[in-house]
Parts: structure tokens; C-alpha cells; sequence
């Protein structure tokens, strides 16, 4: 039902910043949660950030909060990872979810987008 489409993605230099897109089409995606997670090189998918419908309520991972920003733009049925002091262990593939009711650790969300690339080198 919710089709996503992450954008933004690519190879940075540690200290660098990078801005992640997902344009989101379907049906209801203004009450949606919306969030992030990545996937490591050899290691499982993990949970990064989530932003409520509203936009008022927003969570982070502890090994990204203070750095990560994300933000959404229902206007542009849009959500959004600011990436700010990349660091080599951010590298992986990131990953937009969308979830009619609430986005958990687990990764059990009821869509995912294809994935961006993001490549932090020191």
C-alpha cells in the first residue's frame, strides 16, 4: 500500500555530513510513523530514528543521537535523516520504514524502502 524510495545516499569522508531522502506514495501516509534503520557490513539491521505522524514525537539510537536528525514533510510525503560527524562505523546501508501504527526495534514495520548505500571513509 505505501510504496518508499530512499535518495541521498553515497561515499563521505569521516567528519562529513549527508542528508537521506524517502518519498513515500500511497494511501494514509500522513498518519504513518516513518523511520530510519541501517545494516552494517556483516551485521543485522538496526533501528536508528522514528517520527510520529505529527512530527512531535521522535526517537533515536543511542549510538546516533546527538548526530542524526530526522524530520518529516507530509506536504511532500517525505522523511528525512540529517547525518551529521559520519563516522567509518556508519557505514551500511540505510534503509526508510513505514508503519501504520508504531515503528519497533525489531525492525517488524509493515514496509521498507530498497535501501541506500552510505560509505564513511577515514
Amino acid at each position: 500500500q505505501v510504496q518508499l524510495v530512499e535518495s541521498g545516499g553515497g561515499s563521505v569522508q569521516a567528519g562529513d555530513s549527508l542528508r537521506l531522502s524517502c518519498e513515500a506514495s500511497g494511501r494514509t501516509f500522513s498518519d504513518i510513523v516513518l523511520g530510519w534503520f541501517r545494516q552494517p557490513p556483516g551485521k543485522e539491521r538496526e533501528f536508528l530514528a522514528l517520527v510520529s505522524w505529527s512530527g512531535v514525537s521522535t526517537d533515536y539510537a543511542e549510538s546516533v543521537k546527538g548526530r542524526f536528525t530526522i524530520s518529516r514533510d507530509n506536504a511532500k510525503n517525505t522523511v528525512y535523516l540529517q547525518m551529521n560527524s559520519l563516522k567509518p562505523e556508519d557505514t551500511a546501508v540505510y534503509y526508510c520504514a513505514a508503519d501504520r501504527t508504531w515503528i519497533l526495534p525489531n525492525g517488524d514495520v509493515d514496509y521498507w524502502g530498497q535501501g541506500t548505500q552510505v560509505t564513511v571513509s577515514s
